[in-house]
């Protein structure tokens, strides 16, 4: 069986900004063939019909800060809410996950009659709720509340899940019927054992530090996985007893290793796509979860985060916090980025990087080509690159209050930022048993050509992200068709969706890579909005609708595009 994505309709809110984050999470009800779609730039959901998938329209919007502010008696007005960032459907019921303004304070999940809109009730859950979804049973809500601290790093909320019992029913659900959990239980001793990373920054406890993001409910709704991105972990949540029963790290990748191979600089006037000896720590972003042979296994899609906080000042001497570093009203108070360049130039750090692989690199690599220590680190090379300037580290007390590296550093490992790839873990051993290593790089990059590979999601260029984080894998949804499983997964910067048949978890095969961005075409116009010619840019959230459900009898992909505020509508045709 081949399958083949096609577009068969867009969406945009008419109202939409470039660039504004005007469509992020999609979710699709099947009985009322409605979209939602977060649109984070006006605190609201669109719903949207698509009966004919090939010319969605607009039914409402729904203004989740003023419902909430109107339901609760605790919440004084919408302006005491911040921005919609995920929403869910389940059962006839629409939920909805809400931010407090400011951040750091409980966010709310907000219920709707999925058919009309219409406002049911809202329940107090944890600090910044970044993610909502359903146990497949509809018995539970689960949200993933990220906990992030305020822009000065002064207030740092803990991270947590919250678990939303819906047996009264979605009209009379209570705080009472919410039940948080934070990671009070672990030590960070026993996390960093398993692999979790934990920087802790300004004596941050460990529920502090944690920051879930995303979250997976196996089939039979008896286990939750939830992401940490940040800390590139995953927790594993048994939904019967309320309880975080594992939390384990992703583990890295090598890029020094044939088939991990990455484009390191976007100062190198080429696509090169080659190894280097450098790690990657997964830091997955969204994920999904299916079932193989008795066996649950996890897609994490391996975007990679960095940490930076800045706050606005009127002058230096207000900027005393952290890095206290202060640049034209804005001082940076923490920044776990660094290029690899500025940890060994004497006149930036002046670290030292004592890696066994550099080590290796100049044995292999130096022989054939004459390079040297000192080529390894020019910005054609690994120079640019940037790495996470806490990891790596054998004694991490050598960091300064902002996160950065000293001349007392030594680096035992040079670490950057996310996978430049999918990866596949088997739920129940906690192991790896697939990533698709340099494939999206080497695709694209064919697809492309040196106009398109690498570029950024809001303006045109080729090796433009490079340095940073490549191609960028968010988004990503699974979803069956006769039988077979397929992974789809959305690349944030370059754009496009990835297509892989993952029926056989330990050898997916590549299926198709499809995107609609023209690079013809500037993405933003002369006044600041949107080029429609462009295409879709920027996909942050994607939902699945097997053929059964879909309103034209096909399977579809429902994909948010955050940058260009499209929802796209794929389909999906099958050949047997």
């Amino acid at each position: 069986m081949q399958i083949a994505l096609s577009v068969l309709g867009s969406f945009r809110n008419p109202a939409a900004g470039f660039d504004e984050s005007a469509a992020e999470i999609v979710a699709f009800d099947a009985p009322t063939a409605q979209l939602y779609v977060v649109n984070a730039q006006s605190e609201s959901v669109d719903i949207v019909d698509i009966s004919a998938p090939d010319a969605p329209s607009l039914a409402t919007t729904l203004d989740v800060a003023s419902d909430v502010a109107a339901g609760r008696d605790d919440v004084a007005s919408a302006d005491d809410l911040g921005a919609a960032n995920s929403v869910a459907v389940s059962g006839g019921v629409l939920a909805v996950a809400i931010e407090a303004d400011p951040k750091t304070d409980p966010g709310f999940v907000a219920f709707y009659q999925a058919s009309d809109g219409s406002f049911l009730s809202a329940v107090q859950v944890g600090v910044l709720p970044d993610m909502v979804t359903f146990t497949p049973d509809g018995a539970f809500a689960l949200s993933a509340n990220e906990g992030e601290p305020n822009d000065d790093y002064s207030v740092d909320p803990e991270g947590s899940i919250s678990l939303i019992d819906l047996a009264a029913g979605a009209g009379g659900v209570l705080d009472a019927d919410v039940t948080t959990l934070s990671f009070g239980g672990f030590t960070a001793e026993a996390l960093r054992a398993e692999g979790v990373r934990l920087p802790q920054p300004f004596g941050a406890t460990v529920s502090q530090d944690m920051e879930p993001e995303y979250i997976a409910v196996a089939a039979d709704s008896a286990t939750a996985w939830v992401a940490m991105q940040e800390n590139s972990a995953i927790a594993e949540i048994d939904i019967a007893s309320a309880s975080i029963t594992a939390v384990w790290g992703t583990g890295t990748k090598d890029f020094s290793l044939p088939g991990n191979e990455l484009d390191a600089s976007n100062r190198d006037d080429t696509i090169a796509i080659r190894n280097w000896p450098v790690q990657g720590l997964l830091m997955p972003d969204a994920m999904a979860t299916y079932a193989v042979g008795g066996s649950n296994y996890i897609v994490t899609a391996n975007e990679g985060d960095g940490r930076e906080y800045i706050i606005d000042v009127d002058t230096e001497a207000e900027c005393t916090r952290g890095l206290a570093d202060f640049d034209d009203g804005e001082c940076l108070v923490y920044l776990d980025e660094i290029r690899i360049r500025d940890i060994v130039d004497p006149d930036e750090i002046g670290a030292t990087v004592d890696s066994p692989a550099v080590d290796r690199y100049v044995e292999f690599l130096g022989d054939e080509d004459g390079d040297t220590i000192a080529d390894l680190f020019e910005n054609e090379n690994l120079g640019r690159l940037k790495a996470i300037a806490t990891e790596g580290l054998d004694d991490d007390t050598c960091l300064n209050d902002g996160g950065q590296p000293t001349a007392a550093c030594e680096y035992q490992q040079l670490v950057a930022y996310g996978g430049r790839s999918f990866s596949i873990f088997n739920a129940d051993t906690q192991q790896r048993v697939f990533d698709s290593g340099s494939a999206f790089e080497v695709i694209t990059a064919q697809r492309l050509g040196a106009a398109g590979f690498n570029a950024t999601n809001d303006e045109n260029g080729g090796d433009d992200r490079s340095d940073d984080k490549g191609p960028e894998p968010e988004a990503v949804t699974v979803g069956q068709i006769n039988g077979q499983t397929f992974a789809f997964v959305g690349l944030e910067r370059v754009g496009g969706i990835m297509v892989y048949n993952v029926s056989l978890p330990e050898a997916p095969q590549f299926v198709q890579y499809l995107t609609t961005r023209n690079f013809d075409a500037d993405p933003e116009t002369a006044g600041g909005d949107y080029n429609p010619a462009a295409g879709d840019l920027g996909p942050e959230g994607m939902v699945f609708v097997p053929a059964a459900d879909s309103p034209n009898g096909q399977p579809l992909l429902l994909v948010g595009n955050e940058v260009s505020g499209t929802t796209t509508i794929y389909q999906v045709n099958v050949n047997d």
